[in-house]
């Protein structure tokens, strides 16, 4: 991954750029800006047909194959469109586990019959996929999880008997891959499989958990002997671990970039509260400030090397250090936006009593260093994995 963008790919940068104008206009217009963290509540069905009009606009999916809807757009480009979707204020994507998650999954280790079967729908906006990977018991630990799949020979249908947690938009999700053992016996990361589920059939129930922010975004999910086919396991039997950190691998992508440009935004409405309000004038704050800017931009060179992973999701030992890095910068700044709110930060002017953009970030990034593994957890990984020391022991000394 070069530092720098080519004439190409800043021609490509004014395309993106100027489409998404064009197109978050009349009908779109009141979506700009709106369903990121905290607020991802609203316009769920207008951010829905959005998806639609980017699939029109062939802006779904960009990087992946032509053969599959994509444009086989290079990292590069990939990390322009990202950076200039935010910068744009394109609101918060309901499309974006299936198109960054799901699909290259699908991609690098689906079976041509399920990419034929669910690619097309993601690349269309017409199919919204979730994430079943945590569960009570075993968040940060995902190699713990007790949901079971079984194969019923007289239906010849898998089953599936358990529980997810922290299933972030599964309430308006058509789908939802599901990491679960299917060895009875079996222990850790092995006996696993990878599953493809739909969520509109018995035997599915979703509870929205409630959260500090008033919104629900992530929920519940029981499954009781919920059905999908045979040929929806992605790799082999006992597969699904090597499937699942894929997965992550994709997780760790060009999508960061986005996220950045969208923390980009966050600071500066804290800047320009601070200059309107005259905390600017603090040392303190003007320090805590400059911190963020600088660690924002370490961040961006960051994640510009650690795209340098495999097709495969497989992670560069730079990428290792990523979610610790800007969930605790996050998590800064949302206690700085409260400091330069001051005494207003505490208040909420009228009915019906919502919560500013700043005091929804403050709230929302208290989860920050929590979920998709814990600080704790992600000091391990760095530990073990990055730099090869060894691993924590487990279970009480004798």
């Amino acid at each position: 991954m070069q530092l720098s963008f080519t004439a190409a790919d800043e021609h490509f940068r004014e395309e993106v750029a100027d489409w998404l104008n064009d197109n978050l206009q009349g009908e779109f217009a009141q979506v700009r800006y709106r369903g990121g963290p905290g607020d991802e509540h609203h316009f769920v069905n207008e951010r829905k047909a959005w998806e639609r009009r980017l699939a029109e606009g062939r802006w779904t999916c960009i990087g992946w194959p032509e053969v599959w809807g994509g444009r086989a757009a290079s990292i590069e480009q990939q990390v322009i469109f990202h950076e200039e979707y935010a910068r744009a204020g394109g609101p918060g994507r309901m499309g974006h586990i299936g198109d960054t998650l799901t699909g290259p999954t699908l991609l690098a280790f689906g079976s041509e019959a399920q990419q034929a079967k669910y690619l097309p729908a993601i690349r269309n906006g017409e199919a919204f996929w979730s994430q079943g990977y945590s569960e009570p018991g075993a968040g940060s630990d995902l190699a713990a999880i007790r949901t079971r799949a079984v194969f019923n020979e007289t239906s010849g249908q898998w089953q599936i008997t358990g529980q997810k947690v922290w299933t972030s938009l599964a309430h308006e999700s058509d789908f939802v891959f599901v990491l679960a053992r299917i060895e009875r016996d079996s222990q850790r990361h092995h006996g696993l499989g990878f599953f493809l589920v739909a969520l509109d059939q018995p035997g599915v129930t979703i509870r929205p958990i409630t959260q500090l922010t008033g919104t629900a975004e992530f929920n519940e999910v029981y499954f009781d002997e919920a059905e999908c086919g045979p040929d929806d396991i992605v790799g082999a039997p006992g597969e699904g671990w090597k499937v699942a950190m894929g997965l992550l691998g994709f997780e760790r992508g060009v999508s960061t970039l986005g996220q950045q440009m969208l923390f980009q935004t966050e600071l500066d409405e804290i800047i320009r509260i601070a200059k309107e309000n005259g905390a600017a004038t603090d040392p303190d704050i003007r320090q805590r400030i400059a911190e963020a800017h600088i660690g924002l931009r370490t961040m961006r060179y960051n994640s510009m090397r650690m795209l340098s992973g495999g097709e495969d999701g497989t992670l560069s030992r730079e990428a290792m250090i990523y979610k610790l890095y800007w969930s605790s910068w996050h998590r800064n700044l949302g206690k700085l936006a409260m400091d330069v709110l001051g005494p207003e930060s505490e208040l909420i002017d009228v009915a019906p009593y919502e919560l500013s953009k700043l005091q929804s970030l403050f709230l929302f990034t208290r989860a920050d260093t929590i979920y998709g593994g814990t600080n704790q957890i992600q000091r391990n990984l760095i530990a073990e994995r990055a730099l090869g020391m060894p691993k924590e022991p487990r279970g009480s000394a004798k």
